[in-house]
């Protein structure tokens, strides 16, 4: 995430692997990140991870509040107004946020996701005060201008542009998104649909940021060169003054069941090497069949997580007919996850072979299951990628904010290592019949096209 309010990144979606980033222990207790928690009496959670190796703070403020929430018709509401989020207070116009933390030598920036939105400092750890209070001030005084709205809105606009409307993978993913959901508003894209974003009002940003951005509605997480004992004093002088406020009454969205698998091809002319997908509907920790939800993390590391995979090792190195292949699942959403695969042939390579060697693989799995020795390796390999992650200033945030905002608790965190180390060759298998249904699916296809013939 760079500084800039052109390049704030917008997440689209959760970032992939974020439980798979925990440390553990060699034996005993799993101990993750061994964090502190509070709640303000106005209902906003306090999480604190010491990290006294450097003399500095990263400080997050996350919001239960992502582009799914937004109203019909105003797609991107949560996204412009992150971007707005630093123009300005009474007590610091102008831009003032951003040119106090650079001027302290700090780093700043946010993102939006269907399920949150966050905001983000790293500075010297005797800067954490300012912090919380430049951060306090704005979650209940931003201050929007008709003239800061249409500035950003043109960044907005311009940021759609460059990373959607100009990248054909982008234009692609949008559409899978939209074939994906029937009903759910994962279907609407995290930055918004242009014409929705050109209409946005100020009554629109206003409406979104009186009803959501309030304490009981955050979660603030410190880690670095800093104790609990200290930050609760600052929490409560900064935050727990701001009043708890009633918060609108969130749709329990819900996606019936695909009854019909979809193909999405697009063809365009900037297109220099094909790609293929395909992904099937699938629980998160939090939604639909919950209890897969390791296992299915398990069986994406066996399929595609890496070099040793199943579908590298077929595809890649024995077959020689894709230049990459792997699989995703990322559990650590509000609503529904998905579980897919991908594939990227050699030069003059087709689709047609990749997508039936993947298939293969899936008809195999589906046969004849995984062993116990593939999950062993597979745990073990989880856990060893994620040993270095509590030294770290920016990854214990993350993941702590992230699964905490989408509604996991401390203990589901602190206890990943075990409940992953705990996944049996039983469970994947049950894992995999349920989610690699046929008819649930939606495939793409990202093909050239001759100049003047895009689609």
């Amino acid at each position: 995430m760079t500084l800039s309010s052109s390049a704030r990144r917008i997440v689209v979606g959760t970032t992939t692997g974020l439980l798979c980033a925990l440390a553990v222990v060699a034996s005993g207790r799993a101990a993750v990140f061994g964090p502190d928690s509070f709640t303000l009496d106005n209902g906003m959670q306090v999480v604190v991870v010491s990290n006294h190796r450097a003399p500095v703070v990263t400080h997050m403020v996350w919001y239960r509040v992502g582009a799914m929430d937004e109203p019909p018709g105003r797609t991107g509401v949560a996204h412009l107004l992150e971007h707005l989020m630093f123009k300005g207070t009474d007590a610091y116009p102008d831009g003032a946020f951003s040119q106090i933390v650079a001027r302290h030598g700090g780093r700043e920036n946010a993102f939006t996701s269907q399920d949150y939105t966050g905001y983000f400092q790293s500075v010297a750890a005797d800067r954490l005060e300012m912090m919380m209070q430049l951060e306090a001030d704005r979650m209940t005084n931003l201050i929007l201008s008709d003239e800061d709205i249409e500035t950003e809105r043109q960044v907005v606009l311009e940021e759609r542009r460059s990373r959607i409307e100009n990248d054909p993978g982008s234009r692609l993913g949008e559409q899978a998104n939209a074939a994906m959901y029937m009903n759910h508003p994962y279907r609407n894209p995290v930055i918004g649909w242009e014409h929705e974003i050109r209409a946005l009002t100020r009554d629109d940003l206003m409406r979104f940021y009186r009803d959501w951005y309030a304490p009981n509605n955050a979660i603030l997480v410190v880690v670095g060169d800093t104790t609990v004992d200290q930050v609760r004093p600052m929490a409560e002088k900064y935050y727990g003054r701001i009043p708890a406020r009633d918060l609108p009454t969130r749709i329990e969205w819900r996606e019936p069941p695909a009854k019909a698998a979809q193909l999405v091809t697009l063809a365009d002319p900037q297109v220099r090497q094909p790609s293929w997908s395909r992904r099937y509907h699938a629980p998160s920790h939090v939604y639909g069949a919950t209890e897969h939800a390791y296992a299915l993390e398990v069986l994406a590391d066996i399929m595609g997580g890496g070099a040793t995979s199943r579908i590298y090792r077929r595809l890649v190195v024995e077959q020689k007919i894709a230049a990459g292949a792997g699989a995703w699942y990322n559990p650590s959403s509000r609503g529904p996850a998905s579980f897919g695969f991908y594939a990227t042939p050699l030069p003059g390579g087709d689709l047609a072979s990749v997508e039936s060697a993947i298939e293969g693989e899936i008809d195999r799995l589906l046969r004849d299951g995984v062993t116990d020795e593939e999950v062993a390796r597979a745990t073990a390999r989880l856990q060893a990628e994620a040993v270095y992650a509590r030294d770290s200033l920016r990854a214990p945030a993350q993941v702590l904010g992230a699964s905490l905002v989408v509604g996991m608790t401390v203990d589901e965190i602190e206890s990943w290592p075990e409940r992953i180390g705990a996944v049996t060759a039983e469970a994947v298998n049950a894992a995999a019949r349920e989610v690699l249904r046929s008819e649930a699916t939606v495939t793409t296809r990202l093909v050239p096209a001759p100049a003047g013939d895009g689609t």
